[in-house]
């Protein structure tokens, strides 16, 4: 995979390059099957189309550095000379990115990447399957990029890569979208979620309609009742599939093995241990301390206001995960969710210490700048959502597969649907209410969180954090629910309206005249 891979950034840049230069530049680099060449084959170029997705969605950075460092839910604070990258993760916390940022320019390019890769294997005569699948996937990432910076670039079938990318805005983008997702939703399967899968396809056109009014104003988006129905409805078809149930451990979801285990799960992208996979671990290596196993680079943290929406006995807050193949944990030590106070040796159960020989005790406060070189390594709760990979853990190699679509985000957004106005439910697995649907997560006892005695707009808010920490949805759900432009522990107090969509990377600017640049930037 390493050569689709490698290929993915620089078809990000033909996609929206119009210059024989970027074509010179490159075009000699690419596979044959991805640059057109006579040994094109429809099956490879698939896999190919899922490979791409890697770069964007999995890890610490691009989508996710732009969905969650952005939000109330993560701190990725500079340690002493560490963690300070030129400013870029508190330019992001802090809400005062330009169209330079590297993350706004990398998430931009490889989203785009995704959408090149699905529209190139159209050419290649693939079954009615494999050009659905294909479809489906280059609308999911043109909804990121819509959700993110507002405008969509395109290119159709065959047209080439000289030709300059034409570009859908706001809701001609989603309408664009939907239509699409419609299109091909029969001709998916049912199975498996890491595939593009009818189910996965309704939840996509579950997010369309919930943001629909979000993508006609986003700082004051309305919600038209049809779309909420249609939210509903399509919840419904896929509770009543049967397929999904609540997993025996919250955890199970994001653990190794969590293709065969992870049984809310509807879409995800596959990772095969020891074999192949994204950078999925960031998620892991990037909050670990040096002296924990596994051993980590000790950075980004979860914020204490954001913890404390959790209940004691909630366990999505952190529970004891027992691994088949990981340590012995013989002190039963909390080992996933979020980490606070002392760490230990899972093995030994000895007390970590840092590297001033200190207690390894994380705790709740954390500056965005930390300065004390005698607690900078201790300072911030670490959220480990994704159980570590013990036996793959290294870079390419890891089982966890990364999580886009689950039941509990279904549920939840049809509790919202009905709270905005959507009519026509039935009952359902999980009850017709708002309120019922919210309990039915929180009284599983995978999550074991109790009953709410009621439910408005800001429990159901506070229920989606809690429920989808780390799964990118969090700046979704922050504008959407009217939260994106208040204050932010360690961040803003108040922000500018133009940070509700991201700037068009300078560098696209320059080559394509068909972007304009977002108002602000």
């Amino acid at each position: 995979m390493k050569k689709i891979l490698g290929a993915a950034a620089m078809l990000a840049l033909l996609q929206l390059a119009d210059s024989c230069k970027i074509n010179e530049e490159f075009q000699g680099t690419l596979p044959a099957q991805q640059s057109g060449g006579t040994g094109a084959n429809p099956s490879s170029l698939l896999d190919g189309v899922y490979s791409s997705m890697r770069s964007p969605f999995q890890g610490a950075t691009q989508v996710f550095a732009l969905s969650e460092v952005t939000t109330d839910e993560r701190l990725m604070p500079t340690r002493g000379g560490d963690w300070d990258d030129n400013g870029v993760w508190r330019q992001l916390h802090q809400h005062n990115w330009d169209a330079n940022h590297t993350q706004v320019r990398d998430a931009f390019n490889n989203l785009n990447g995704v959408v090149f890769a699905a529209t190139d294997l159209l050419r290649y005569g693939p079954s009615a399957q494999q050009a659905a699948e294909s479809r489906f996937v280059r609308a999911f990432a043109m909804y990121w990029i819509l959700d993110l910076y507002d405008q969509v670039p395109y290119r159709d079938p065959g047209e080439p890569v000289t030709q300059l990318a034409r570009v859908r805005k706001g809701t001609e983008a989603l309408d664009y979208i939907i239509s699409e997702v419609n299109a091909v939703l029969a001709t998916l399967p049912d199975a498996p979620v890491t595939r593009a899968n009818k189910d996965a396809a309704r939840c996509l056109l579950m997010k369309c309609y919930l943001n629909r009014g979000v993508y006609a104003n986003r700082q004051t988006p309305t919600f038209a009742a049809a779309d909420m129905n249609q939210v509903i409805s399509l919840a419904d078809q896929i509770i009543n599939s049967g397929r999904y149930k609540f997993a025996t451990n919250y955890f199970d979801n994001f653990a190794p093995d969590n293709t065969n285990i992870g049984t809310e799960n509807i879409f995800t992208e596959l990772n095969v241990g020891g074999v192949s996979s994204g950078a999925q671990y960031d998620l892991w290596r990037f909050i670990s301390h040096y002296n924990m196993v596994p051993s980590g680079y000790n950075g980004p943290t979860a914020l204490s206001d954001f913890y404390d929406k959790f209940g004691a006995n909630d366990i999505r807050r952190g529970t004891v995960y027992t691994y088949t193949n990981g340590p012995a944990n013989p002190g039963k030590r909390q080992n996933v969710g979020f980490l606070v106070g002392q760490q230990y040796n899972l093995t030994t159960d000895a007390p970590l210490t840092d590297r001033t020989g200190a207690p390894l005790a994380f705790t709740r406060e954390v500056s965005i700048i930390e300065t004390n070189a005698q607690t900078l390594e201790r300072t911030g709760i670490r959220p480990m959502k994704y159980p570590p990979d013990f036996t793959n853990n290294s870079a390419g190699t890891i089982d966890n597969d990364m999580v886009h679509f689950r039941l509990p985000d279904v549920l939840l957004m049809k509790a919202e649907a009905i709270m905005r106005g959507g009519t026509g439910t039935t009952a359902g697995a999980y009850g017709n209410t708002a309120l019922a649907l919210v309990n039915s997560i929180r009284t599983n006892a995978s999550r074991s969180a109790g009953a709410l005695a009621s439910v408005d707009m800001n429990a159901l808010y506070d229920e989606r954090g809690r429920e989808l920490y780390l799964e990118l949805w969090r700046r979704q759900d922050m504008i959407r629910f009217g939260k994106y432009l208040g204050p932010i522990q360690e961040g803003p107090t108040s922000t500018d309206p133009k940070y509700l969509i991201f700037p068009i990377p300078n560098q696209q600017i320059a080559v394509n005249s068909n972007l304009a640049q977002n108002p602000g930037y």
